[in-house]
């Protein structure tokens, strides 16, 4: 087999985003696929005895990512590391994003020490997103220390800000927090293309969404609010997670099968 790219030991990290929520596949290990797993099946059929690892878990902030998951990470050896962290923390009132961005640092020095090329993503314009729109500008500022990380550290940079596919509610899953299968796609395409590794996974060239009268849409974000944002406030209020109890869906590196 031709090899096309120089990655051979894939290992991802990172919290919902990375572990594929909103994208559910039941024969996929965890029942979920995302975008992480599409990248690791393009790569491995462009060269021989490829592996990958996902250690990411839904619910994780930055600390637990740090403390939980880079060392076993490093521990597998890989040449290709993704990294997507601290979303949960920004999304919460009260944080600092220089603060968030400062302590991720840390962790991207530790990753770096292994020689490995690093992915670090970015997060998206949620301007047009309720409630989360709200922090549009935090995440903003957060991206720009990300920017600068990523010049300091030599790193390849995801970028979601820019991705601006992700404005269609197509992207989004019912939640209105994780992306859907669409979205997985078109972000697999994109840290594809910033590895510079040809694909052919299918494009989004959606047609035009027909108008929403405006008291469906009221509607919609009523039921949307009932079934998920109340159950998310809850479990702030709690002090619980979504990925309370949940174990990494690939914890060790191994031959990718969808």
């Amino acid at each position: 087999m031709t090899q096309h790219h120089p990655w051979s030991r894939y290992v991802a990290i990172g919290d919902s985003f990375t572990e594929g929520i909103g994208d559910p596949e039941p024969l996929s290990p965890g029942g979920s696929r995302g975008w992480a797993d599409r990248v690791a099946e393009v790569l491995s059929q462009q060269t021989d005895d490829f592996s990958y690892a996902n250690l990411a878990i839904r619910g994780r902030l930055l600390r637990q990512i740090l403390d939980e998951q880079v060392e076993p990470a490093l521990i597998l050896r890989p040449d290709l590391i993704t990294i997507s962290a601290g979303g949960n923390d920004i999304i919460r009132p009260n944080t600092d994003p220089d603060d968030v961005a400062a302590r991720l640092e840390t962790g991207i020095e530790r990753l770096r020490s292994s020689d490995a090329t690093v992915v670090l993503f970015n997060g998206p314009d949620i301007g047009m997103t309720p409630v989360l729109g709200r922090m549009r500008g935090k995440v903003a500022i957060y991206n720009e220390n990300l920017r600068a990380i990523a010049l300091r550290h030599d790193l390849i940079i995801a970028d979601m800000w820019a991705l601006r596919e992700l404005k269609d509610p197509r992207m989004w899953a019912p939640d209105r927090l994780h992306f859907s299968p669409i979205g997985h796609t078109t972000i697999a395409r994109m840290v594809l293309d910033a590895l510079n590794v040809e694909n052919d996974l299918e494009p989004f060239n959606p047609d035009p969404l027909p108008p929403r009268p405006w008291r469906l849409a009221r509607a919609e974000d009523m039921g949307w609010a009932r079934e998920y944002l109340v159950p998310w406030v809850l479990r702030r209020i709690r002090h619980q997670s979504s990925g309370d109890g949940v174990t990494p869906k690939r914890p060790d590196a191994g031959p990718y099968r969808p």
